[in-house]
């Protein structure tokens, strides 16, 4: 009975019955006849809820299902949950949906309705989009069945409880990774092209011949030969290239219900994705009060998990960011020339400036691109139509800063610092384009 007393509900149908019966009794005691039908519908209507009840407990377990979760959720982007429902009921029933679904998606309201044929089953499909990286704990599900009557109502507490981890975006890296195979420029023809680099690999002895470098010639090959020869160096294709990001305050501002600093997480994912299939090498570390998070930057296979791992433990108070400690902490564990992405973002001229000198000190040895945002609110203030006089100033101030999010980039290029201007949502794939380009003239 206690089973029966927690799983049973009364439909609103039998509800709205019930309500015509008793205007039926009180139209009875002015017009006797409708009484004796109020008596007739009352008992038929008992009789039939009887039945439906009977129909509904007859079987233990007349809806089963199965959900089928992915192994991990990517964050910020539509992830896919599958359920399979079976009717075991020799009849048609009507179905109600009730996810419990983690408190990070603050969706309250999720109900998926459906209909099922007797012993037919049936695949639904429905999308999440995290906004948050951590532990996602999905509930039960619960499905509420009902009889073609639809007068009383069975409950199934279905599916069992799963603890799911969101990551970092990974789900759009095929997607970026299209960039990578179609950027193949530097590779084209059966000619090795020798660029002006920093870090030069050996490739093969040579016989000497005018114009070689003679500081490159070989004593010892030249002595058993016994006619010059010269050491032939390319190039080293693998190239360091880490991703710096900013966890101060400046990135805790949220864009479409993620921070900055998650739009930096996923980007890196995804740069560093790409970063490894034009053969560089990846690496990474996060910056702020102290420095924390180190990857050397690496070409080996353990590499991207090793980055997504990371990624996703990111943990940040978004205290203020320390310019000087970055700059100390390259110049003493960076040693070789490398591309350096530092993510970060700077709302005024000044607060580049405060920023500027430890910038132009890191752009002497290495080459230094900076990602920045804009701020895609002044965007609609700007365009919004100006009512009153309150809202001509709040777009001339929006204007002014976006504005002097352009003598930022200007600032930097001055200065020769790479910079990119970026909307939060177009980020990764910006990123990507830009070290591409860099790669591509061989700046690093």
């Amino acid at each position: 009975m206690k089973n029966l007393y927690k799983s049973l509900f009364l439909n609103n149908r039998l509800f709205y019955i019930l309500s015509i019966v008793v205007v039926l009794f009180i139209i009875g005691f002015f017009i006797p006849i409708f009484f004796s039908i109020a008596k007739i519908a009352l008992f038929s209507i008992s009789v039939l809820t009887l039945i439906d009840i009977i129909i509904l407990f007859s079987f233990k377990k007349g809806v089963t299902l199965q959900r089928i979760l992915p192994e991990r959720l990517s964050n910020g982007d539509r992830n896919n949950i599958k359920l399979q429902i079976k009717n075991n009921y020799n009849l048609k029933i009507h179905t109600t949906l009730l996810e419990e679904l983690p408190y990070q998606l603050q969706n309250r309201n999720f109900k998926l309705s459906e209909k099922f044929n007797p012993k037919e089953e049936k695949e639904l499909k429905y999308k999440v989009t995290p906004y948050i990286r951590g532990d996602y704990n999905f509930g039960n599900t619960n499905i509420y069945a009902s009889s073609p009557l639809q007068l009383a109502t069975k409950k199934y507490v279905l599916g069992n409880q799963k603890n799911i981890q969101c990551y970092p975006s990974f789900l759009k890296l095929q997607e970026f990774n299209l960039k990578a195979i179609s950027n193949n420029l530097t590779n084209q023809g059966s000619k090795k092209i020798r660029r002006i680099g920093n870090s030069l690999e050996f490739e093969q002895i040579k016989e000497y011949v005018s114009g070689d470098d003679i500081r490159t010639l070989n004593w010892k090959a030249t002595a058993k030969r016994n006619q010059l020869m010269v050491n032939q160096y390319v190039e080293e294709k693998s190239q360091p290239v880490y991703s710096i990001i900013d966890t101060g305050r400046p990135m805790q501002m949220h864009f479409d219900n993620i921070t900055l600093l998650d739009y930096a997480i996923n980007a890196t994912l995804a740069v560093s994705n790409i970063i490894l299939k034009k053969q560089d090498k990846a690496g990474m570390f996060t910056f702020s009060k102290k420095i924390d998070n180190i990857i050397v930057a690496e070409q080996r296979n353990s590499q991207m998990n090793l980055i997504s791992e990371t990624l996703y433990n990111i943990k940040t108070d978004f205290l203020e960011s320390d310019y000087s400690l970055l700059y100390a902490s390259i110049k003493r564990k960076i040693p070789s020339r490398s591309l350096l992405i530092l993510y970060t973002n700077f709302e005024t001229l000044d607060a580049l400036k405060r920023q500027l000198p430890y910038l132009r000190a890191i752009a002497k040895n290495h080459v230094l691109l900076v990602v920045f945002f804009k701020n895609t609110e002044l965007n609609k203030i700007v365009e919004e139509k100006a009512i009153s006089v309150n809202d001509v100033y709040d777009k001339i101030i929006a204007e002014k800063f976006m504005y002097e999010k352009k003598q930022i980039a200007n600032e930097l290029r001055k200065y020769g610092i790479q910079s990119v201007l970026t909307k939060p949502e177009n980020l990764t794939g910006d990123t990507i384009n830009r070290y591409l380009e860099l790669k591509l003239r061989g700046l690093f």
